[in-house]
């Protein structure tokens, strides 16, 4: 019975991501060019454009607390809990500039996903794998240091719930290797758009409360080794 409850919603989801193909060869050869500023104003304008549609169809409303801290632009690293699937819908409806994941490797055998994921400057990290995930932390610094912005979930998977678990510090490190600002965020509400029921339901009302940022260039090597409990614990205030 849930699959057929959810066969709508996942039939809207794919089809508005294959709708994207205008979009692909534009970002593809700007990539290319190696003209970085033109690209991220594309792929700022493709997740608005998807978000909005997708969030329409979900009758979705997002409650932004502390929108003053946000910034306007890059490169920023997000960092927050891991409630549900539709975190990421609600990070490129609240964040009006280009951002990109930290995803797990598993999602890379999402159809459309994947590949559309990668597109808008993501990364994929192998868990288990401390060389592999060593060269996805320095791409992501170097990501970060050539202007994109990144979000980070260091929970490493969904809660699936309102609950929350420890922040692994590991992913943490390609912020403090570029020095750049993070953003802590706390996401409320979202896991009741799917992950509760396992059914999609509409009209559904969450939460992305915005922390205080932190300017990692200013951080001594005693408060770099502290940062993921004092995320956690910024983060988990917002709960």
């Amino acid at each position: 019975m849930k699959l057929i409850g959810n066969i709508g919603g996942f039939f809207y989801l794919a089809t508005s991501i294959a709708a994207l193909g205008s979009y692909k060869k534009k970002i593809e050869a700007l990539k290319a060019a190696g003209k970085q500023e033109e690209e991220r104003q594309v792929i700022e304008e493709v997740c608005r454009y998807w978000s909005d549609k997708v969030a329409d169809y979900l009758d979705l409303e997002i409650n932004l607390v502390n929108p003053q801290y946000l910034p306007e632009h890059g490169p920023v690293v997000y960092v927050s809990n891991h409630q549900s699937y539709a975190d990421i819908l609600v990070y490129l409806k609240a964040v009006k500039h280009q951002i990109g994941f930290i995803a797990k490797e598993e999602l890379m055998n999402i159809p459309l996903f994947s590949k559309w994921i990668l597109r808008i400057e993501s990364l994929f990290i192998k868990r288990g794998d401390a060389r592999a995930s060593l060269a996805t932390i320095n791409q992501g610094a170097d990501m970060l240091r050539n202007g994109y912005s990144l979000v980070i979930f260091p929970e490493g998977t969904r809660s699936q719930s309102d609950e929350m678990t420890e922040f692994k510090h590991g992913s943490l490190k390609l912020a403090t290797k570029a020095k750049a600002l993070i953003v802590p965020v706390t996401i409320r509400g979202t896991y009741k758009v799917f992950e509760q029921t396992g059914v999609i339901r509409k009209g559904q009302k969450v939460d992305f409360i915005v922390h205080e940022p932190i300017d990692t260039s200013k951080l001594d090597r005693k408060e770099q080794s502290e940062l993921a409990a004092r995320l956690e614990q910024i983060v988990r205030s917002g709960l």
